[in-house]
């Protein structure tokens, strides 16, 4: 038996990945921009082992099958052909916080799966191999490999399209409280979001404005500028938002308290208090905010009704082996 584990973050998007080129690949119709969140982690182990007879997944400590097993076997097949193996795993894997609910956590899943089955299978891949290996998995984690504020050049074939530290998390003291309106599991997953992406006609025009967007994130985090980054990262989240509810069928994540959110950020915002919202495929809400300005945030959300919980995370590191972890 070989085994490995690793740690992951999930990581907020503040410039959109949504529709694909090549589904299959995940090679994405627009780069996008994000940041990892430390507080929040997935822990995973994998057990190559002979006597199994076929793969297994256990997460958070429920036996997974159907479509989220076939996932991550999909992977593993990918692992066993670069290591020339035919050993089935055991996958276990671990989030402390809500699964499928829109923060990502498919995108630490697939992170921590991706080091930990090609350490386990006795592979060395590199930053850039592993984003490849992880993006193939589920498409936004192959922006978990990498540390702090991550950028994923698009591409256009397997070889090119990967993420890149662009800088790292004490570049920035930013903040992300999360919102979470819905501890649930959404109906709509993500990945047949991104298939229906070309049905809405707005999808070219959103991808094809995603260069001058990813430059404004870039610099404005390079400079340090929350007005700047505030303003394309909400305009970039409704543009996607736009994407998916006029796409056929119409895929609408937000509930009624995720609009009150939104209105409500603005209005903070105009009064002077650095806070941005984005939002990713769920209806959950998260705000950007400068440190200093965090508890201020945090305080007025718990008293929104529909509310149920705040978290806060801060700029995170990259996806680690467990022998790594300090």
């Amino acid at each position: 038996m070989s085994t490995a584990a690793a740690f992951a973050h999930p990581n907020i998007a503040l410039i959109k990945y949504w529709g694909d080129l090549d589904p299959d690949l995940h090679i994405p119709a627009n780069g996008s921009i994000s940041m990892n969140l430390d507080e929040l982690t997935t822990y995973t182990t994998v057990s190559f082992d002979q006597l199994l007879l076929q793969d297994q997944l256990i997460l958070n400590g429920e036996e997974i099958t159907g479509n989220a097993l076939e996932r991550v076997s999909k992977l593993l097949n990918r692992v066993r052909q670069l290591g020339r193996i035919s050993t089935f795993a055991r996958v276990e894997s671990h989030n402390n916080f809500p699964t499928g609910a829109g923060i990502a956590s498919s995108a630490s899943g697939f992170a921590a799966l991706s080091l930990a089955a090609s350490k386990a299978a006795g592979l060395e891949l590199d930053e850039k191999d592993l984003s490849r290996l992880a993006r193939t998995g589920s498409g936004s984690a192959c922006r978990s490999i990498p540390a702090g504020f991550v950028e994923w050049q698009a591409g256009g074939i397997d070889q090119d399209s990967y993420s890149f530290s662009i800088a790292p998390p004490e570049h920035w003291d930013l903040v992300d409280c999360i919102v979470l309106v819905s501890q649930e599991e959404k109906q709509i997953s993500s990945s047949m979001g991104h298939s229906l992406a070309p049905t809405s006609l707005l999808q070219s025009v959103r991808a094809a404005d995603a260069p001058r967007r990813l430059d404004i994130c870039r610099e404005a985090i390079r400079r340090r500028d929350f007005e700047a980054l505030a303003e394309v990262v909400e305009l970039d989240s409704n543009l996607m938002h736009a994407v998916m509810i006029t796409s056929t069928p119409s895929v609408m994540y937000w509930q009624p308290e995720t609009v009150k959110i939104m209105q409500e950020v603005k209005s903070w915002r105009s009064s002077g208090l650095p806070v941005c919202y984005t939002i990713d495929a769920g209806p959950n809400v998260h705000l950007l905010s400068t440190s200093a300005a965090a508890g201020d945030i945090a305080s007025r959300l718990v008293h929104l009704p529909g509310v149920i919980k705040v978290l806060l995370s801060h700029p995170g590191g990259p996806a680690i082996l467990e022998n790594n972890n300090p």
